[in-house]
């Protein structure tokens, strides 16, 4: 029987830490971490997300605010505000909620963020940091993943790592953080031909497509480790709840933790660790920028 990865409590021990670290630096440096978060639009799944981030700024003491523009706020609206925040001292990271309306390039949204306060890790900058092995600020749901890949297997040196996705937020960013790990790193994606056989082969295993339950049973080893980033929302059916809705991953877990080492739940898995590691980022920006060590 596999082990089931607990995010979770993981995640909670990080931002016990990181909340000893914010009462240090109020108390040593007069310094309390902040984050601007801006929300546009009424998305259910953004307006979720973004009142667990900031619940859990009020749980460490990190400050926090909050933004929340009209579904029809243009582009320039938004840039004009970022810039804004470029430029207050006082804001330490600013995190700009994805997705936004349509009529808004998301993709400028990412650039004119100033890398420096860039606690999501999507900026180009940041990106090629990464890439050339020079971390800056890494995507959170990366970050927090190989903390729990490393916490759970200690030294990768040597293992092969499949991640299936290539996406700028997770895929390429994971496949980076595995290489500096000195793991064999292959990504699989829609175009990769026997991907079953290509994830039979991995010691680590990261899914990230957002496809439900994509990786069964005979997609995995014996023993492999996965980390399931996909949070899919789907209808239950054949139940006396049919009709009503569940979070499943990318793996199908009841078939795959009978055969493998350790996987990582949905929910309870990634989702936690990403919120816990954009705190950490937070405190990592407002450390560099007023020169703390």
């Amino acid at each position: 029987m596999g082990n089931r990865i607990d995010g979770k409590a993981f995640a909670d021990q990080l931002c016990e830490s990181l909340k000893t670290e914010i009462e240090s630096l109020v108390a040593e440096h007069q310094l309390r971490p902040t984050i601007a978060v801006v929300l546009v639009g009424n998305d259910p799944a953004s307006h979720v997300y973004v009142r667990n981030k900031v619940r859990r700024c009020e749980q460490l003491g990190i400050e926090s605010i909050e933004h929340r523009l009209t579904s029809s706020t243009s582009q320039t609206e938004l840039l004009d505000l970022i810039e804004e925040m470029n430029q207050d001292s006082n804001i330490n990271g600013i995190l700009v909620q994805l997705p936004v309306p349509e009529q808004i390039d998301d993709k400028a949204v990412i650039d004119a963020i100033a890398p420096e306060k860039d606690v999501d890790g999507f900026h180009i900058l940041n990106a090629g940091a990464l890439a050339v092995g020079q971390n800056q600020m890494v995507p959170c749901t990366p970050l927090g993943s190989m903390m729990l890949l490393k916490d759970q297997l200690g030294d990768l040196s040597g293992m092969h790592a499949v991640v299936i996705g290539r996406s700028n937020i997770v895929g390429k960013p994971m496949a980076n953080l595995l290489l500096q790990e000195n793991c064999t790193v292959t990504v699989v994606h829609s175009r990769t031909k026997n991907i079953e056989e290509v994830c039979r082969t991995a010691d680590i295993l990261v899914a990230a497509v957002g496809i439900p339950q994509l990786v069964k049973a005979d997609w995995v080893k014996e023993g492999v480790t996965i980390i399931d980033v996909g949070i899919n929302r789907v209808l239950v059916e054949g139940t006396e709840e049919e009709g009503k809705s569940k979070l499943v991953g990318d793996v199908d877990f009841d078939q795959v933790i009978d055969k493998a080492a350790a996987v990582t739940p949905v929910p309870g898995g990634v989702g936690p660790m990403t919120i816990a590691c954009l705190m950490y980022n937070t405190v990592a920006a407002a450390k560099k920028q007023t020169g703390i060590s």
